[in-house]
């Protein structure tokens, strides 16, 4: 089965900047698609960004412009670059792989 490792999480101030990274395991990363998700406490799991096979992205509403969802097929890895970091983003995010593969989920945490 399929397995993704999430890093580059942490704790960073409003209007600061952050990367996530997920690499999978497997075989079938570059013809799947990609997405990171987020659950903030005591709210449901949200899309944030969403990534095809092809490169094409779509993104969660009021984020788009902010994050930027982005691959490398050759490392078998996803990117999400965040940009003007509010409070609010505050949550646990999550790497999936379409349809049924979930990362463990790393914490972001933007406070002063």
């Amino acid at each position: 089965q399929v397995q993704l490792v999430e890093s580059g999480g942490g704790l960073v101030q409003p209007g600061g900047s952050l990367r996530l990274s997920c690499a999978a395991s497997g075989s079938i990363f570059s013809t799947s698609a990609m997405g990171w998700y987020r659950q903030a406490p005591g709210k449901e799991r949200e899309l944030v960004a969403i990534i095809t096979s092809l490169g094409n992205t779509d993104y969660g509403d009021s984020l788009k412009g902010r994050f930027t969802i982005s691959r490398d097929n050759a490392k078998n890895t996803v990117y999400l670059q965040m940009n003007s970091l509010k409070p609010e983003d505050t949550a646990v995010y999550y790497c999936r792989l379409f349809p049924s593969s979930w990362g463990q989920g790393t914490q972001v945490t933007v406070s002063s």
